[in-house]
């Protein structure tokens, strides 16, 4: 191949903004001499991998921007660990047809029980899949409305929020005095906004009928409750702590090597 066709490959490429192609033409042309590819070989052969990367690079991107803490998967979870938990009901979810249908999700149980690893899993794959994801904590979320609500911003802040596929809401950081009610009205609005429209993974530590303390306003929490369960899958996750295990194989460890 002479080098001005080259160049004028690897700058239409460019243009066309399959940058993959542009800096490994020669590798792909080796690669076809190599194995004496057909013109439609070969042609498949660049396409596949410029998407694949570009696929790639996609997903990180989402995954950056979602702000998930990690990004564990299904396949992560030591359902060993947790024997009650359903099994066939977790792997269904995570072929994303939740999100599909615009339904939600809740996790229940105690603290360090994996609740939050099984959102964050299920909302990777959704990612992955191709569906706009963020995560937020109950807490936070109350935080930025309020202070945008403040500042005459709210209607802005609220699609943070609702504009995203799906919203992980991490219940369990909720503080320990109840939500004042204008708190709890800035939650109904996200619920609200979303419901039908977009899925929400939630996890909580509190069961649903402690809502009404949490949010202060048992009308309020029912109302909120009927939108979240209307389509929703609910898991209840009743075993031992996964926090808890690790720091005692920790110590046990360390007691190990002490001796």
């Amino acid at each position: 191949m002479s080098e001005l066709v080259t160049a004028r490959i690897r700058a239409t490429a460019a243009r066309l903004t399959l940058p993959h192609l542009a800096a490994n033409l020669g590798e792909f042309v080796s690669r076809a001499d190599d194995t004496q590819m057909g013109y439609l070989d070969f042609l498949d052969m660049v396409l596949e991998e410029e998407q694949a990367i570009k696929e790639e690079r996609r997903i990180r991107h989402a995954l950056r921007v979602s702000g998930m803490p990690h990004h564990k998967t299904i396949e992560d979870f030591d359902f060993s660990y947790q024997p009650d938990l359903d099994v066939r009901k977790v792997r269904d979810l995570g072929t994303v047809a939740y999100a599909e249908a615009r339904a939600n999700a809740a996790f229940l149980g105690p603290p360090g029980v994996g609740k939050t690893h099984l959102a964050v899993a299920l909302a990777v794959a959704a990612c992955r899949t191709g569906y706009s994801v963020y995560f937020t904590t109950m807490d936070d979320m109350v935080r930025q409305l309020r202070s945008a609500d403040a500042i005459g911003k709210l209607t802005s802040k609220l699609k943070v929020y609702t504009r995203p596929q799906v919203l992980v809401l991490v219940l369990d950081e909720v503080g320990y005095l109840p939500l004042a009610r204008e708190e709890a009205n800035l939650v109904f609005q996200v619920i609200s906004k979303r419901y039908e429209r977009g899925s929400i993974l939630l996890t909580s530590n509190k069961a649903f009928s402690e809502w009404g303390q949490v949010f202060g306003d048992e009308v309020l929490a029912t109302a909120i409750l009927n939108r979240l369960l209307h389509h929703c899958e609910v898991i209840a996750i009743n075993g031992p702590s996964y926090r808890l295990k690790n720091r005692m194989e920790a110590v046990e460890a360390e007691i190990a090597a002490a001796g």
